[in-house]
């Protein structure tokens, strides 16, 4: 749902994931026809799978009017994202938990202990509930790594313009 509603309407699908999903949710339930304004009911009918050319249009029409009222409201939605990552940081030092320090140490010391457990064992590729969790403990690695070390949205888009790039 989320891969054609960014490449529908970019913005609306980065931010319907975000601090402003209930705002993105009510402009698209507008165009799809969706009388229940929120997350849950405009994601279901994305994934439906059965949009309409007048569907796709009126994706489009909202993305154009949710940029005006990012725009008339002067809401950076970068801003929002950011405010977000903050909060959470900002948490952990009113807090002082160890818990995020205790998370981030099982997930590298899984993620490491799977990949080493591979090289010593080779016929340990085998196991698909072994690459299942590799993957799952990699995904979660990177992401306790960008709580601790930020990521950059810059990097994000630039990727994004790579793969949509063409290149002769």
């Amino acid at each position: 749902m989320n891969d054609l509603l960014k490449s529908l309407a970019p913005l609306l699908g980065s931010a319907i994931a975000g601090p402003l999903g209930g705002i993105a949710a009510s402009f698209l339930a507008d165009k799809l026809g969706v009388e229940t304004k929120t997350v849950e009911a405009v994601t279901e009918a994305l994934s439906a799978g059965k949009m309409t050319p007048d569907q796709v249009a009126g994706i489009k029409a909202a993305e154009i009017e949710f940029q005006k009222f990012l725009k008339v409201n002067a809401i950076d939605l970068e801003k929002v994202h950011a405010g977000d990552r903050d909060s959470a940081r900002n948490m952990l030092t009113v807090t002082r938990s160890k818990m995020p320090s205790i998370l981030t140490v099982m997930l590298g010391t899984g993620f490491f202990g799977v990949l080493g457990a591979m090289f010593a064992w080779p016929e340990v590729k085998e196991s698909a509930p072994l690459m299942i969790m590799l993957g799952v403990l990699g995904a979660e690695f990177s992401a306790a790594c960008k709580f601790w070390f930020g990521s950059t949205s810059g990097s994000q888009n630039k990727n994004e313009m790579l793969a949509k790039a063409s290149f002769k």
